[in-house]
């Protein structure tokens, strides 16, 4: 089942055009790699699939909503169901790992009981149950990125989208996040990964969309 589409896609900023012709389509369940030099665009489709930014032309679907029908407050209620793994989405340093993840929920208005049993779970989930109290100034690059996989993870996604997630992470540790990112795609949700981590790449075999000059090459 296809649960994001493109077609013919340009996206302009004030700085200029970041996006020319970009045609993908994703299936329910899929990893797929985005690749390319930095600024060809990369970030920017998966900006374009939260709907943080509007095509200049084209289309852009994601499950049953487009660009031409979508309204704020679908957006809202799209971004619920989406993992979004982003550097502008920054794990809050005022909080602990627990609340830093029950935030997600807090703000869909979700009962105490249910975000408690949600954020312990997802906790399993990325191996940081006996963190759950430390403040992120107490944790490593790895674990604080685990913090942010897990509150993307917490709403039970259909895809998740992660821009870099193994940057500046040495070997081990983007190992280690990587597992994260298969064990929930071996879930059945899909995984969309802008990287520029080639050894990743070539480690976990998955469809790889090349992305040069704004255009989608493979």
């Amino acid at each position: 089942m296809r649960i994001i589409t493109m077609e013919d896609v340009a996206l302009s900023y004030d700085s200029g055009e970041a996006l020319q012709k970009v045609n993908l389509t994703v299936e329910q369940g899929e990893f797929i790699f985005l690749v390319g030099p930095s600024g060809a665009g990369k970030s920017s489709i998966l900006k374009l699939i939260y709907f943080g930014a509007f095509p200049t032309r084209g289309r852009v679907e994601v499950g049953q909503l487009t660009n031409e029908n979508i309204s704020q407050s679908d957006i809202s209620k799209l971004r619920r169901h989406l993992g979004i793994v982003f550097q502008d989405f920054r794990i809050l340093e005022d909080r602990n790992v627990f609340e830093n993840i029950a935030f997600a929920l807090r703000v869909t208005g979700a009962k105490r009981k249910e975000i408690t049993k949600k954020v312990l779970r997802v906790l399993v989930d990325v191996g940081l149950s006996h963190k759950r109290h430390k403040m992120p100034a107490n944790l490593s690059g790895g674990e604080q990125q685990r913090v942010i996989i897990a509150r993307a993870l917490v709403n039970e996604p259909f895809v998740v989208l992660a821009d870099e997630p193994t940057g500046n992470l040495d070997p081990e540790t983007a190992d280690e996040i990587m597992e994260i990112l298969e064990r929930v795609n071996m879930r059945g949700t899909a995984v969309i990964m802008a990287t520029h981590n080639y050894a990743v790449i070539k480690k976990y075999k998955h469809r790889v969309v090349r992305i040069e000059e704004g255009l989608t090459i493979s």
